[in-house]
């Protein structure tokens, strides 16, 4: 799988953290350049709320939280470390051109990115994320709540926004798995064994499948 599409949160809980950003936050947004490696900050034209306000921090604790319950993404991605989360604004006439994100932050190693989108897509004109695959450029406008999870190592980019608010937060996974082949194998074995488990029960076959996805796990992982 190339990315993982997945109802994070629901309606109430995403116009809720719309609320908070729009009217409670007022003074905590700042330029995007600001976190923007030096290549990425000649493309990328939007606003970001502050990591280090108050709120910054509580709503990226709620998210953290949030992600770190989901099973699905627990056993797509491997989770050893989420960070770098913040919130973003982008108005009409703004973007994010084509870019990567860097390999190495101050928070973390990026082996996995997360887009989750929090307004309509009703909301606001244009905004899709884009993901260059081997084969095409797909483009993203999920319903509010719902969240994408791609590799870090994808060249990516967010259209300009014609009308209205775009509202997303943004973040960064550090797998136990630095590769996505080794992590997407492991994927695959965990669900196919977690289908057979809840159709069929436990077996003796069964434990041998999960004995292999553990030892594999120890041997790829870092």
């Amino acid at each position: 799988m190339e990315y993982l599409i997945h109802q994070l949160l629901d309606q109430t809980a995403s116009n809720e953290l719309c609320s908070v950003l729009l009217e409670k936050c007022p003074d905590s947004w700042e330029d995007g350049k600001k976190t923007a490696g030096i290549q990425a900050s000649e493309v990328k034209n939007n606003f970001q709320l502050d990591k280090n306000s108050s709120m910054g921090k509580k709503l990226a604790e709620i998210i953290t939280n949030k992600l770190s319950e989901e099973a699905l993404i627990k056993s797509f991605c491997l989770p050893r470390h989420i960070h770098g989360i913040m919130f973003t604004r982008t108005e009409s006439g703004q973007g994010y051109g084509a870019h990567i994100d860097n390999a190495y932050m101050k928070s973390g190693r990026s082996d996995l990115s997360f887009t989750i989108f929090l307004n309509n897509p009703s909301d606001y004109r244009g905004g899709e994320l884009c993901i260059q695959t081997m084969q095409k450029n797909k483009k993203f406008k999920l319903e509010a709540g719902q969240c994408i999870i791609y590799p870090s190592t994808s060249l990516h980019s967010v259209e300009t926004v014609s009308k209205g608010k775009r509202l997303v937060c943004v973040g960064w996974i550090q797998s136990y798995i630095r590769n996505n082949e080794d992590r997407n194998l492991l994927f695959s074995i965990d669900a196919g064994a977690r289908g057979m488990l809840a159709k069929h029960g436990r077996s003796n076959e069964l434990d041998l499948v999960f004995q292999a996805y553990g030892n594999l796990l120890r041997r790829l992982g870092d």
